[in-house]
């Protein structure tokens, strides 16, 4: 009778110590998850799903946004995962997590619809009589920087860089930017994933309290002194900068004999030789 009572007991520990395995194993097979953040640009994400490693169902196994679990057919070679059912507004902020099976890979076939686009329209610039850059955007899409540009000696330089909400919408920023003598070149631009930049129309100024600057090596092998705090570039007789900055001075002291291009306030291509 003891014998009969404790039979079972012995079968329910092996089958037990039988299952473990195979539930270990179960845990370890939804191993992987790809996570793609963003944000939303109004489009959605198409992914290819392969077969599980063991050759029975698909990779994927779930798929969330911003934590929420997408209702969308996963269960085929190739799926669409739709971003409108997820309430989203073109700007906001979205991540995305797909879970799949160990021993195989889903891919995201367009990841870069999530990544910011510059699409901004200038409603409105003026740059201020105290030196401050205003402009106001419209229709904006994606999070990206501003980039201040000044025209300085026959090219645009970048004086600043202001983060852009990325939202539709008026929106307004400004920059206090640092005028040389005579009439001054603003705008600012953005480049996206694309790599090409878009701009918006120069706007003028012309600050009458701004005299122009002089110099002259006061100290010939050490520095070379401004007669006002000027953004000013150094280049060598092949093209390259070897120093710029903003200063009333520069250093010279580290430049090797030679003769130099210097760049400031309005003027370039004036030479110095450092003996």
């Amino acid at each position: 009778m003891k014998s009969y009572l404790r039979r079972p007991k012995r079968l329910k520990a092996m089958r037990l110590h039988h299952l473990l395995p195979a539930l270990a194993l179960a845990a370890n097979s939804f191993a992987g998850t790809i996570v793609l953040e963003g944000h939303y640009q109004g489009k959605n994400l198409f992914i290819q799903n392969p077969f599980s490693e063991a050759g029975v169902g698909f990779c994927v196994f779930e798929v969330t946004v911003n934590d929420q679990i997408a209702t969308d057919e996963i269960n085929s070679s190739a799926f669409e995962l739709d971003l409108g059912n997820f309430g989203l507004k073109v700007g906001d902020a979205v991540v995305v997590k797909v879970r799949h099976k160990d021993g195989c890979t889903p891919v995201i076939l367009n990841p870069e619809v999530l990544k910011p686009k510059s699409t901004f329209d200038i409603v409105k610039q003026e740059v201020s009589s105290d030196g401050t850059y205003r402009w106001t955007t419209a229709n904006e899409t994606g999070e990206l920087p501003f980039i201040v540009e000044q025209k300085r000696w026959n090219k645009w330089v970048k004086v600043g860089e202001v983060m852009g909400v990325g939202r539709p919408g008026e929106h307004k920023y400004e920059f206090k930017v640092t005028p040389h003598y005579g009439e001054n070149y603003f705008r600012v631009k953005q480049t996206d994933l694309t790599r090409k930049a878009r701009f918006s129309e120069a706007v003028t100024f012309t600050d009458p309290s701004v005299q122009p600057v002089t110099w002259g090596p006061v100290k010939p092998k050490e520095e070379i002194v401004f007669s006002a705090n000027t953004l000013y570039e150094i280049y060598d007789q092949y093209g390259n900068i070897v120093k710029r900055g903003y200063a009333n001075k520069i250093d010279i002291t580290t430049l090797k004999k030679d003769l130099y291009y210097l760049n400031y306030d309005n003027k370039m291509g004036e030479t110095f030789l450092k003996r």
